[in-house]
């Protein structure tokens, strides 16, 4: 009898452990876009916000448009780099995690731009504005869409480069989620306009998602339009995500409330909701 309490208690054990073990991979993460921030007091609702996210947040992850800076005069540009600062010490100091896109207000202004120190302000604060990272078996890349290729938002041929090598160490079945500023896929015009087009939507994002072809790409975080649109393609999730900064701070934006994502990852499957 003992022999038998004693099996089951270690069948228990084993069982739990797993059970456990499998929990410990589900994580949960929220995706700010859209902040523009650009005074004391929207720092001060962004940070209202990133303090009430829960404790089971693993990191935080932002869409770009993080800190207003292409429309600053030159003489302001110290103070945009001090609001990324500030942005940088308020993410610190929540504990959690953060990787950050790079959105088009994040770029100098276009009279001190020249294609080479587009991103040095994000740059000098945040790092490299295209990465990948992995977390508890799914990868993230985090891209450039604000770029520009023939007077478009693109990726340009050193970041495609990158994407090809990344791809090519990446498992074709580890699941990847991907981050851009500039979706790949919107229906804002059509939507609100009447009309199909081309704008605001990268120039080269028919190319990029081809290279996913043989890899397990499952979602695409998106921001730049302040609406929320959830959009399925050949299995992959496309949700832009509202904004945080709602009608750049305005209250909400055709229908869209201010708001954030919340994420949760398991295994091989994701959850989301809009947090207003």
């Amino acid at each position: 009898m003992k022999k038998v309490n004693r099996l089951l208690g270690l069948l228990l054990s084993i069982l739990l452990g797993s059970s456990m073990g499998a929990k410990a991979q589900d994580f949960n993460v929220a995706f700010l876009t859209d902040m523009h921030i650009h005074s004391d007091s929207t720092l001060g609702e962004v940070k209202k916000r990133v303090t009430r996210l829960p404790k089971d947040v693993d990191f935080i992850l932002t869409g770009g448009d993080n800190v207003d800076i292409d429309n600053l005069h030159e003489s302001d540009i110290p103070k945009g780099k001090e609001r990324m600062q500030q942005l940088k010490n308020l993410l610190d100091a929540s504990k959690k995690p953060y990787h950050l896109a790079i959105g088009n207000h994040d770029r100098l202004p276009a009279s001190m731009r020249n294609g080479k120190n587009d991103f040095e302000v994000f740059e000098g604060t945040f790092g490299k504005p295209f990465y990948s990272f992995d977390h508890k078996g799914w990868t993230f890349i985090v891209l450039n869409s604000v770029e520009i290729l023939d007077k478009q938002y693109a990726l340009k041929e050193e970041q495609l480069n990158w994407l090809k090598d990344l791809l090519k160490q990446t498992p074709a079945d580890r699941p990847i989620v991907v981050v851009t500023h500039v979706p790949f896929l919107s229906v804002y015009y059509p939507v609100l306009e009447g009309r199909y087009t081309g704008a605001d939507t990268f120039a080269n994002q028919k190319q990029v998602f081809d290279m996913f072809e043989k890899h397990n790409l499952k979602l695409v975080l998106q921001g730049h339009m302040h609406l929320y649109e959830e959009i399925n393609v050949k299995d992959v999730q496309f949700i832009t995500a509202g904004a945080v900064s709602g009608n750049w701070w305005n209250g909400a934006f055709h229908g869209t409330a201010p708001g954030h994502l919340a994420l949760t990852f398991r295994k091989k499957s994701f959850t989301w909701k809009y947090v207003k």
